[in-house]
């Protein structure tokens, strides 16, 4: 408990000063994005990698925040907080309807079932055209909050920001509760947990919907940040995106799905070489994370430290 509240402080740390080394608003948009998507990872991370189920279908639920979002506020005027609050409520519906059936699967069927439920979401962001605007997406209007418009990179960055802090806390405080337990032991074996009393069914369903919940207020604050959301940022290509940033992070690693979701929002900017090649080089990432760093990206440099520091400590 004691090290993820110094890894919470350490969090709070660099997102204060990370402002102060970004020379101009690009890298601020990068950093805006960057926790957007370490939103939706670390909800996806309690899914993936603390009670053992795939998902890939989750981008589906970013799309569904996005546009209750957009349909609520800019077609229905509603308020924004209430548009957002619907948004998820939605997605919590949507989550917890298909949650009981496909969670009874395993492995790959697992995986093609959610992957099934985000391309349904995708086809229906897609063609109902009078609702969505269909492939070309839909304007989306301002943040406004009691009065008080969100506008500019340096102010999103603070709401996204304080909310990724929000959201790592929840994720700390779950873990480290019965129901965090709960989801360890269904990890590491469904019916050793059934044993000992554990209700595996109604765990799972239950970290699924929070994590479409996740997934659905980063997708509302997207669509208000951008400006136009189209059914791109549903489709399945979003789905592996957001899965790779878990796994490279590392899985069962709060901080690890952080750190994961920065460096792979932020790698493809500094690699505009391979534009062409994005998605290949998440697969290239992907297989090489599972081969020589199965464990992810911060554990295995976790283990490496401490490994040093146990040997230093014998000599």
């Amino acid at each position: 408990m004691t090290h993820r509240l110094l890894g919470l402080g350490l969090l709070a740390v660099v997102l204060a000063l990370l402002p102060l080394g970004l020379p101009n608003n690009f890298y601020l948009d990068m950093a805006i994005l960057a926790g957007l998507n370490a939103i939706v990872c670390v909800g996806l991370n309690l899914l993936v990698g603390f009670a053992g189920q795939v998902s890939l279908g989750h981008a589906g639920f970013f799309g569904i925040g996005a546009y209750a979002t957009a349909v609520l506020v800019s077609t229905h005027k509603w308020p924004a907080l209430l548009a957002l609050a619907a948004g998820a409520l939605l997605s919590a519906v949507i989550a917890f309807a298909v949650a009981r059936p496909i969670l009874r699967l395993k492995g790959h069927y697992l995986a093609m079932a959610t992957l099934g439920i985000g391309i349904i979401i995708s086809i229906v962001l897609r063609t109902e055209t009078r609702i969505t605007g269909g492939p070309d997406g839909m304007i989306v209007d301002p943040l406004n909050v009691f009065g008080f418009e969100v506008y500019g990179e340096r102010v999103w960055y603070w709401v996204v920001a304080g909310l990724l802090l929000v959201t790592v806390w929840l994720a700390l405080n779950l873990i480290d509760s019965p129901v965090g337990r709960a989801l360890r032991a269904l990890h590491g074996s469904e019916v050793a947990a059934e044993t000992l009393g554990v209700d595996t069914a109604r765990f799972k369903a239950m970290v699924f919907v929070l994590s479409a919940v996740f997934a659905s207020v980063a997708g509302s604050l997207f669509a208000h940040y951008a400006g136009l959301i189209t059914p791109a940022k549903a489709d399945f290509l979003k789905s592996v995106e957001l899965v790779t940033m878990v796994v490279f992070g590392g899985m069962a690693s709060t901080f690890g799905a952080v750190v994961g979701a920065a460096i792979l929002t932020v790698l493809p900017q500094l690699l505009t070489v391979f534009q062409d090649y994005q998605h290949m080089m998440l697969g290239l990432i992907l297989m090489l994370t599972m081969v020589f760093m199965p464990k992810g990206l911060l554990p295995t440099l976790a283990g490496l430290v401490q490994a040093r520091t146990s040997l230093g400590g014998r000599r």
